[in-house]
């Protein structure tokens, strides 16, 4: 089989208030650009979609920097749609669910706010492209605090995924901006396979070894 096609986001989305203050999470891209850097090393085409990190570009990755959650699905929507041959969607990005129902052009003052914010639901950007198609193999990712699994299999159903990564960003040498994951991959069949602590490029590699199987399977 020749070489996959991958689609890679990675780090957060900013949904802004006004043009000073936003909604977003503490994620640094480190596992999305791990992805990034082990699909491209194993000779797969790499298009990475990122939010605002300071991570470095890998070589020989196209990247595409985005802001919003909206602005990641169209990013997203476009880099499926672009070649041909089979795609690899891995959304290691921690998407923001809400955004403000409204932005303001300049920077509220004290006084102008309530505090009281109104926001309005972010497109789910798996479940929005769709069901599994063929060609296509689509990974999810399940950040939790708890036991993650049960949230996972859910995840994976409720968007028919072909494999969800979850982990428990409580635990030490899991969470946000840390060079190590724990991690369990839970597949559409019920099966979850729990990996030990270990560096985010090893993780990488798993889940790039695991899609090309998937692809190849699919054939």
């Amino acid at each position: 089989m020749k070489a996959l096609r991958f689609v890679v986001t990675a780090g957060p989305t900013r949904e802004y208030l006004d043009p000073v203050r936003f909604l977003s999470n503490p994620s640094t891209g480190r596992m999305g650009f791990a992805v990034a850097r082990a699909a491209r090393a194993a000779g797969h085409e790499v298009v990475l979609i990122a939010g605002p990190v300071a991570q470095r570009t890998p070589r020989g990755v196209r990247r595409v920097d985005v802001e919003s959650a909206r602005d990641m699905l169209c990013a997203v929507r476009q880099a499926m749609s672009a070649g041909k041959g089979p795609v690899a969607l891995v959304m290691t990005a921690a998407v923001a669910d809400w955004r403000p129902a409204a932005c303001a052009a300049r920077k509220l003052k004290k006084t102008q706010m309530s505090g009281m914010l109104r926001l309005v639901r972010n497109p789910d950007i798996l479940k929005s492209l769709g069901r599994r198609a063929r060609g296509v193999v689509r990974i999810g990712f399940a950040a939790e605090t708890g036991e993650p699994t049960a949230e996972a299999a859910r995840k994976c159903r409720a968007k028919k995924l072909d494999l969800v990564v979850a982990n428990d960003v409580s635990q030490p040498g899991s969470g946000f901006g840390t060079t190590t994951n724990r991690v369990a991959f839970v597949f559409p069949d019920g099966r979850v396979e729990p990996l030990p602590l270990m560096s985010k490029d090893a993780v990488a590699r798993r889940i790039v070894r695991l899609a090309r199987q998937m692809a190849e399977a699919a054939q």
